[in-house]
């Protein structure tokens, strides 16, 4: 293994794991699941209602979807053991072989320069409207191939494997679909996993950002949103691949930090004119800083913060993000800083390893 680097681990559960025996693939890259056949639980349903008296299936309990959709544990669910071979063989190809190498690239067929009409209307007129950040990512990715991973847990945040450019990289992106694309413990959780793998594997990081903030409540409070947002604070910041940030609406305060800002070095941070860069929206912010004002004023105060700063140019300025760019042309503005940061060499301190928040 020294010799050879460390090669990606992927785990196919084809049928029961249980006790002990599930850390053997939870401790791997990537968990395959086959719907209805595979079931990974530390203890089964009998030892279940002997000791807490609860009646649960072995699908409840640890069925794929279970993992998939609940736990988070299984990364993908295929549907019969041969699509399971297929889909671990589709992952294969963006990986490298091991630790050492650098990601694969293909000789991609979708023109470099390619240009799309359709993303300078995507971005709906009121911001507190959704979209699919999916359309973005396929508008903006070669050929629209993109392998989700872990696509039914924490759904306000979409990780996942394409190319861009023929070049293989991790793609991360708010999803304004779910829970209006805010950052939650699991989604923090989610895509901190994400990062770190694909840091540890050389694939660059591309970032597409749309947060309105972190998810309010005592329930995410007492759960430690806190130290579960610093795991993806600390992934960002920690990982040395290329990383690409495209500000496509909303990035809000702390939220908007965490999501591979220039704070926390981003090597090329580009934002559309529909972008929000702000310590908060535009009401939220006006509501506190003239509690005082007559509400008749309300409307010209919110028109005036927008006007100064909930715009791109403004953090443009101040070096935040390097180009406010068209829609339409954010493939090939991609290409090329991805194209430029490939050649980075960042030193690293001489330590074993920092403290993640774990």
């Amino acid at each position: 293994m020294q010799a050879s680097g460390v090669v990606p681990q992927i785990s196919l559960v084809m049928g029961p794991c249980a006790g002990g025996a599930v850390y053997s693939p939870a401790i791997t890259d990537f968990i395959f699941m086959v719907e209805g056949s595979s079931y990974m639980f530390i203890t089964g349903p009998d030892v279940v209602k002997t000791v807490t008296g609860e009646e649960v299936s072995f699908e409840e309990l640890g069925g794929a979807q279970a993992h998939a959709t609940k736990s988070g544990v299984a990364h993908f669910v295929s549907a019969d053991e041969q699509s399971c071979l297929e889909d671990a063989r589709y992952l294969i190809s963006f990986l490298p072989q091991n630790n050492r190498e650098q990601a694969p690239r293909t000789t991609g067929t979708d023109p470099r320069d390619r240009e799309d009409a359709e993303l300078d209307t995507l971005i709906p007129d009121s911001p507190n409207k959704p979209y699919d950040m999916h359309e973005v990512i396929r508008r903006v990715i070669d050929d629209g191939e993109f392998l989700e991973v872990q696509e039914h847990f924490a759904e306000n945040i979409v990780t996942g494997f394409a190319r861009l450019g023929g070049h293989a990289v991790g793609v991360v992106g708010n999803q304004p679909r779910a829970l209006a694309g805010v950052l939650d413990i699991d989604a923090s959780d989610k895509a901190a996993r994400f990062v770190r793998t694909c840091d540890a594997f050389n694939l660059p990081l591309l970032t597409f950002v749309d947060v309105p903030g972190f998810l309010p409540g005592t329930e995410q409070e007492w759960g430690g949103i806190i130290r579960h947002g610093a795991k993806l604070l600390y992934a960002f910041a920690e990982a040395t691949v290329p990383k690409l940030t495209v500000i496509t609406r909303k990035a809000y305060g702390g939220a908007y930090d965490v999501m591979s800002s220039k704070h926390i070095r981003a090597d090329f941070n580009f934002a559309w004119p529909t972008a929000e860069v702000a310590v908060m929206g535009p009401e939220g912010a006006v509501n506190i800083i003239y509690r005082d004002r007559a509400p008749e004023e309300r409307a010209e105060l919110i028109a005036d913060y927008k006007e100064r700063f909930a715009n791109p140019y403004t953090a443009a300025e101040r070096g935040y993000v390097d180009e406010v760019i068209e829609p339409r042309k954010t493939r090939p503005t991609l290409i090329d800083a991805l194209e430029t940061a490939l050649t980075k060499r960042e030193p690293r301190p001489q330590r074993k390893h920092g403290n993640i928040p774990l």
